[in-house]
């Protein structure tokens, strides 16, 4: 047990250092850095709380809050999904020449989607600092949602890894497929403002992830049973993965 630990710990490590080597190579020689991610985004809340906001004739004091915080929700989540399908192809090179665990690289996927959502906190301190009204001690709702959601990350990751190493064809339909989900999730909206059609937004797994960090940090508790769908998904999801990982391991470098 201390020598499992003592890897596992080991294999974390690894994770988090590539993660990070990833980062500092991706904006090498650039003057900002990690930085672009954060103006890209705030361009992003800019332009579409300018359209959508003129559009649909939205409050700014609540709209702007709302779409900045769930615009930076939305790009650690699809940028984990989308990532997940061409993950272990792209690490073909590793699979192929170390013995590696295929749980190590999906860490260090989600590693490094969790370092762009540090980098996009300084637009959601920002958010706070023009609208003060939105922040409140229901913030703290916020951790074990966050929890909930790399938990949920995590699992997909795995599993979507192992499928678009088999099926090459899947990248491209999960690529697809995005957009699709990015309209059904509660980014440029929130679910009470759906009305009847509310269903609709259930039917994307996303929607319950954003709503169980967003809504606490916009000073709003989450409906009980975001939180029991989103639990329900990390068990079995986190069950089918496992299951996929021990039966296909093995076939994986051939796969890629």
């Amino acid at each position: 047990m201390p020598g499992d630990i003592k890897d596992l710990y080991r294999q974390v490590s690894l994770a988090w250092y590539f993660a990070l080597s990833d980062t500092y190579a991706r904006y090498k020689h650039s003057v900002l850095g990690p930085f672009w991610l954060v103006l890209s985004t705030l361009i992003g809340i800019g332009g579409i709380a300018f359209i959508w906001g003129t559009l649909m004739a939205a409050d700014s004091e609540t709209f702007v809050p709302s779409l900045g915080i769930g615009l930076v929700l939305w790009q650690m989540i699809s940028g984990s999904v989308s990532g997940a399908a061409k993950l272990f192809v792209f690490q073909a090179t590793v699979i192929k020449n170390i013995k590696t665990p295929s749980w190590r690289l999906s860490l260090q996927l989600l590693f490094q989607q969790i370092i762009n959502f540090a980098h996009n906190l300084v637009l959601v301190i920002l958010l706070y600092a023009i609208f003060p009204h939105t922040l409140s001690p229901l913030i703290l709702l916020a951790i074990p949602g966050f929890v909930l959601v790399l938990l949920n990350l995590y699992w997909v990751v795995q599993l979507l890894g192992f499928l678009g190493a088999r099926y090459r064809d899947f990248d491209p339909l999960v690529t697809a497929v995005m957009p699709l989900l990015f309209f059904m999730s509660p980014v440029l909206f929130r679910g009470h403002e759906l009305g009847s059609r509310a269903f609709l937004m259930k039917l994307n797994p996303m929607s319950y992830w954003i709503n169980i960090i967003r809504e606490p940090m916009l000073g709003s508790v989450p409906h009980f049973s975001d939180y029991l769908v989103s639990i329900a998904m990390v068990i079995v999801g986190s069950a089918l993965a496992m299951w996929v990982t021990r039966a296909k391991s093995h076939r994986l470098a051939y796969w890629v």
